[in-house]
């Protein structure tokens, strides 16, 4: 046998394996889903809009879902639909590592490429950062977000979720906090995340404004927008502020302020420079948004 008959039969093999587990998304935007258990399609949050999506099936039924859950700091979602007869995917025992051959799957199609590097980051739809993301070099086609990177045994490594650009693209890793993340969202168990209630811009963007209205240079996150009804808002964060400090931290970038608010805290003290002053506020959160 060659290589390229040996490299032939391991895809179509993961093809008629898997693609009866892979579905087509239609709701607000186009996607791809994954069968990850009886009933529940696991996917992108970016993919899902409203409480309803049409999931096409590979067999071509198509049928009406419901968004059980979502997390878009996460960029996760499961939604509740009757699977029939598609197998759930099976996850994988152990993470890749680079150079592990993947195969990526979205409706009607399968591409090969390999894993280019592992504990990988960048920032989901609401600026906050995703860790330990898998990077590969399969190929993916416009609306293959939300579908499965899978091993040579069509075991689930991974959910596409990101474009990286130059021939790279990221998957969430399919380890056992997806596992019960997946769980969670499918049982409608949603925390919403702890907010501020703030767009910001970053450090060098403060840098440069203060400087050209007469201020002194200060590093922090300057204040873009304020929503009135939320914590901040209602603590006296005002447009134009500049974060500096958060709960006695000094804050440089918005990571630094996303890491306090995920210990969920009850209270936060944000100094801000306003003008030449600082000031100090009292933040009362309790899961405002």
């Amino acid at each position: 046998m060659t290589v390229l008959t040996e490299v032939t039969a391991a895809v179509s093999a993961i093809a008629e394996r898997i693609g009866a587990s892979v579905v087509a998304l239609r709701g607000g935007g186009r996607g791809t889903g994954v069968v990850v258990g009886v009933g529940h399609v696991a996917t992108n949050a970016h993919n899902v809009r409203g409480e309803t999506v049409e999931v096409r099936f590979a067999d071509g039924r198509t049928a009406t879902g419901q968004v059980a859950g979502f997390d878009v700091d996460a960029d996760l979602a499961v939604v509740d639909v009757d699977t029939g007869d598609a197998p759930a995917i099976a996850f994988a025992d152990a993470p890749p590592t680079p150079g592990t051959v993947v195969f990526a799957l979205a409706p009607g199609r399968i591409t090969v490429g390999f894993v280019s590097s592992v504990s990988q980051s960048f920032r989901g739809p609401r600026g906050r950062r995703i860790s330990e993301a898998i990077e590969h070099t399969a190929p993916l086609v416009r609306g293959s977000s939300g579908g499965p990177i899978v091993d040579a045994e069509g075991r689930l490594l991974g959910i596409n979720t990101h474009r990286r650009g130059g021939g790279f693209y990221l998957a969430l890793p399919a380890t056992a906090e997806l596992r019960s993340a997946l769980d969670t969202l499918g049982r409608g168990e949603v925390q919403p995340p702890v907010r501020l209630g703030i767009a910001v811009a970053p450090s060098h963007v403060a840098r440069r404004l203060r400087s050209a209205v007469g201020l002194a240079e200060r590093d922090g996150l300057l204040v873009r927008d304020v929503d009135d009804a939320g914590a901040a808002g209602a603590a006296g964060v005002r447009r134009g502020d500049l974060i500096v400090r958060a709960g006695g931290r000094d804050i440089g970038s918005s990571d630094d302020l996303f890491a306090l608010l995920d210990d969920e805290p009850e209270t936060l003290t944000l100094t801000v420079v306003r003008g030449d002053d600082e000031v100090e506020l009292e933040v009362t959160l309790g899961g405002a948004s």
